[in-house]
């Protein structure tokens, strides 16, 4: 395995392969030692966490302006700038909140879970930088309920920084009912404020009125990693790697038609196609990649040099998203896989609004019948007048991204489309399924 790489954690398995990695920075102690951090480990390595008005003796910026000057963005999908959700939480009156989002609720993912297996208190320094940041007096963090290990695992962290009186906040740790939508950040504060875990979309927004009518700051934990980072070596170090426009590392969930399922540590602006030999390359050509998971978009082989940027990725109706690539290899059927996903999408919605309820529905039915080839005349039609009514229309994003996910592959597998409408399936619509897709069932409790 290339030295950059680690395998992903199944649910109940936070192994991987070690190495040596210049370019990592998230898992270097992962690296250079080939297990978890725990405390001890973590203060040899970083030292103590600073304190948000001095960073450490490489610069005396306090931490939003150092955040802003570093160019870090959230990393949880929307890559919004963090430091201006940092002053946005700031600069409210009244004690603010954190909240950590460790959900990590698309099913491809797995880079915030095998980061806060391998470099939990790099995370919880993040959080507790930014609570001392806003004016917090609390962080919470919210992991699903079904992972127990995980869960278990950071209740011992948060013990031993109890015991070493490191955190001037307090940190409590909460497991949440695991559905697709229950990381969406108004379903957070939604839950913590003792109802469902579902989106709400109504305002005020979150940074106004969140947890307990309180301003609120909600970043998912890579975010908060590379913040506790930019803290201790300053912003000129973060900019070292990536791009002028689009500085840093990411964390990358590589899977599908790859010799080894992954999770990677790259610098912004890194071609798809190195993040796949990374993989150990792929298993035989690929059709596709999916980029950004379930929500995100597919993209023709053609199109795997393109970099890992928002600005290079933009022309193609394609951003990094949740940090997540999938190589569908030759033999598979892109309509076929997007169906099922769609299907996975449909059934996960909160059902609070009508495009949930009603138009991913009608979306899957309409694409499941594309790829199993029982269309009608006026089903291509009909998909893409349902893909461009979705967006904008709901309560959240969830209808967004299955709106996106079914526009790009009517585009990527056009050749496709037009053998199923008029002639048959094609043939690599009967092999078996090639991307893990859970059940297509609505979520046990919202409680």
């Amino acid at each position: 395995m290339n030295s950059s790489t680690a395998r992903p954690p199944a649910p109940h398995d936070h192994t991987a392969e070690p190495g040596d990695s210049t370019a990592a920075r998230l898992l270097a102690g992962w690296h250079s030692t080939g297990r978890p951090a725990d405390l001890t480990d973590h203060l040899g390595r970083h030292g103590p966490p600073p304190v948000a008005t001095a960073l450490g003796s490489r610069t005396s910026m306090p931490l939003v302006e150092a955040v802003a000057s570093a160019g870090l963005t959230g990393r949880g999908g929307a890559g919004f700038p963090t430091a201006r959700k940092l002053r946005a939480v700031a600069e409210r009156r009244g004690r603010a909140v954190v909240v950590v989002n460790a959900m990590e609720s698309e099913p491809a993912s797995g880079k915030d879970q095998f980061l806060l297996a391998v470099a939990p208190h790099l995370v919880l320094d993040g959080a507790v930088l930014a609570a001392t940041a806003v004016g917090a007096d609390i962080v919470h963090i919210c992991l699903p309920r079904t992972r127990i290990a995980q869960y278990r695992r950071l209740s011992i962290a948060l013990v031993d920084r109890h015991r070493a009186r490191l955190d001037p906040v307090r940190l409590r740790l909460h497991a949440l009912p695991h559905a697709y939508v229950s990381s969406e950040s108004t379903a957070l504060v939604r839950w913590l404020n003792g109802g469902q875990a579902r989106p709400q979309g109504s305002p005020p927004r979150t940074h106004e009125r969140g947890v307990a009518r309180r301003p609120t700051l909600i970043h998912n934990a890579e975010t908060l990693a590379h913040l506790a980072l930019i803290a201790r070596h300053g912003p000129d170090w973060f900019r070292r790697t990536g791009t002028p426009d689009e500085p840093g590392t990411t964390l990358v969930t590589v899977s599908g038609a790859v010799t080894t399922s992954s999770v990677q540590e790259v610098a912004l602006g890194t071609p798809l196609a190195t993040i796949v030999d990374r993989a150990g390359g792929p298993t035989e050509a690929l059709r596709a990649v999916l980029l950004g998971g379930f929500a995100g978009t597919w993209l023709s082989a053609e199109d795997v040099c393109t970099p890992l940027t928002r600005r290079d990725l933009a022309p193609l109706g394609a951003a990094p998203g949740a940090g997540v690539l999938i190589a569908l290899p030759h033999s598979a059927c892109g309509l076929s896989e997007t169906a099922r996903m769609l299907a996975y999408l449909a059934a996960q919605s909160a059902h609070q609004c009508g495009p949930c309820h009603f138009g991913l529905p009608a979306l899957t039915e309409d694409f499941t019948a594309l790829a199993a080839g029982h269309a009608d005349p006026d089903l291509l039609s009909r998909l893409h007048r349902r893909t461009a009514l979705l967006p904008d229309r709901g309560a959240c994003r969830h209808p967004d991204g299955a709106a996106r996910l079914a526009a790009s592959a009517l585009h990527a597998f056009a050749d496709d489309v037009d053998q199923h409408l008029t002639r048959d399936v094609c043939a690599a619509a009967r092999r078996p399924a090639g991307v893990p897709v859970p059940p297509a069932k609505p979520p046990e409790t919202w409680r």
